[in-house]
């Protein structure tokens, strides 16, 4: 083992009920090295990153770190050695406050019996300052939004003594601002020798923040070296097994009346003075920073929130649904921000959640389910999305998060909707299944549904909207043709500080 090497996996291998998740990985970490583990949803990231943090034992293979070999390793080993992990899901305690989940662990990993509550508080500070991040130290984690939890996790891990840092999605609801403070601490954190291995489905981060890349397919490694050596072509080709264009949105054909109509709506503390028209067939983008109002104003548009002044439109007419059982009934359809908690009902079958918005429609009529049923329109669903499942009775929480996602919008789909809502459908999941979104939801555009994506990801609104509206703190402050759109002229826009009229 060479002096500057941290970590080196010889032939990990893992299988689960007969399936192959790892096949033979070697890889080799240097000290002070930042490396981005690429691979599609299910390509084998999450299991070998677990080997690696104790989680998981590997079937076979060795761990090598300091020169001690180890054939696995106890998640407590891992933590000695000086493994940290931040997983998607943040591991935060959300009955606690956000001083006590930074820094309660590190007092306990020094030994300290008793609390000292100052010192709890100082490092807490200490860890958020240290990524100029602002948070209320007596706030409830729970009580935070998904980014805040984040940072959360990210600031614990900066506090514990880490020589490897593994972040599994970390900007996933991160502003540019936070993800700029985050590659800050990176950097810092790889001039005092710590490694870091950074996983990301945001090609742009990756090429920004990381040296080394390996890829994983089928839980293989398919290919690794130096970030500079792959354009995003061959990056992309590796990790899917197959090119993927990346061509702007083009409408089919643009009906000439509105489908839906903001007029002047608002929520009191919330956004105010909305007002656009979605027309058939286009793509209507909404973009703007944490704080802007894209999710208040999103929850409205599906009467999860109701609006407090100005008038919505369908069809022409005045649209008050009392609920979002009549939303629905009227032919809007949500895909909310998070799947896991507002878009499946995880333990149910993939099947079960797919007809779950219009489950009456699958009744006998003595009141029972019709299992046929669900299974053929279920089936027909798995083909069209091209969900990759063995069965569609299996648990929907098995799938990986790109095939979660095709199951909510099946589930959305099922209504045969006017309006489609889409609230950032492509957090977390590859660039594969990405892809796969972008192609559907211009499909249901060509037949004549009105879509409008919400997304803060700038190159994605661009290349897959005709028209976007950009939101700052509760206020449209800019709507213009996505040709005509670029992502320097909507950053200038979100980082204005005066508000100003709307730019068109």
């Amino acid at each position: 083992m060479t002096q500057n090497t941290f970590i080196k996996l010889k032939g990990i291998s893992k299988s689960f009920a007969g399936v192959r998740a790892l096949q033979n990985i070697d890889m080799e970490i240097q000290q002070g090295e930042v490396r981005c583990l690429a691979g599609e949803n299910g390509g084998g990231k999450s299991t070998l990153i677990k080997i690696i943090s104790g989680f998981y034992q590997p079937d076979s293979g060795t761990i090598e770190i300091d020169g001690n070999e180890y054939t696995s390793l106890t998640p407590q080993q891992a933590i000695d050695l000086g493994i940290q992990v931040i997983y998607q899901d943040f591991s935060v305690f959300p009955n606690l406050t956000v001083a006590e989940n930074i820094a309660l662990m590190a007092e306990r990993q020094e030994g300290k019996r008793i609390v000292n509550w100052k010192n709890v508080r100082e490092r807490a500070q200490e860890a958020l300052d240290t990524i100029g991040v602002d948070l209320d130290l007596d706030m409830l984690v729970g009580d935070l939004p998904v980014a805040g939890k984040q940072l959360v996790a990210i600031c614990r891990s900066l506090l514990l003594k880490v020589r490897l840092l593994i972040m599994d999605e970390p900007t996933t609801a991160l502003t540019r601002t936070e993800v700029e403070s985050l590659f800050r601490v990176v950097r810092d954190l790889k001039a005092k020798g710590i490694s870091v291995v950074f996983v990301s489905h945001k090609l742009e981060e990756v090429y920004e923040i990381a040296e080394q890349l390996t890829i994983l397919r089928n839980g293989k490694k398919v290919i690794e070296g130096p970030i500079k050596e792959f354009d995003r072509e061959k990056f992309v080709f590796h990790m899917t097994g197959r090119a993927i264009e990346n061509l702007p949105f083009e409408p089919t054909e643009i009906g000439t009346e509105p489908l839906l109509e903001a007029k002047n709506i608002g929520i009191k503390d919330l956004f105010r003075d909305i007002s656009f028209a979605l027309y058939p067939g286009e793509i209507l983008g909404i973009t703007g920073l944490l704080g802007s109002g894209c999710n208040e104003l999103a929850k409205a548009l599906f009467s999860m929130e109701k609006i407090t002044e100005g008038e919505i439109l369908l069809e022409g007419k005045p649209h008050h649904p009392a609920n979002v059982g009549e939303a629905i009934r009227s032919g809007i359809a949500y895909v909310p921000e998070d799947r896991l908690t507002e878009g499946l009902f995880m333990p149910q079958a993939i099947s079960v959640n797919m007809v779950s918005a219009v489950m009456k429609n699958y009744l006998t009529r003595f009141g029972f389910i019709d299992q046929k049923r669900v299974e053929e329109g279920s089936e027909n669903w798995i083909r069209d999305l091209k969900v990759v499942t063995p069965s569609a009775e299996l648990p929907v929480q098995a799938l990986s998060g790109g095939n979660q996602q095709k199951v909510v919008l099946a589930k959305w789909l099922e209504i045969s909707p006017k309006v489609l809502i889409l609230n950032c459908p492509t957090v977390g999941i590859d660039v594969g299944a990405k892809a796969d979104i972008y192609q559907l939801t211009r499909t249901l555009a060509a037949q004549g549904i009105g879509v409008i994506f919400i997304s803060d990801n700038l190159p994605e609104v661009l290349e897959n909207c005709n028209r976007l509206i950009v939101m700052k703190r509760g206020r449209m402050v800019g709507e213009m043709d996505a040709k005509n759109a670029d992502e320097e002229k909507i950053e200038a826009l979100l980082s204005a500080d005066r508000e100003e009229e709307v730019i068109r």
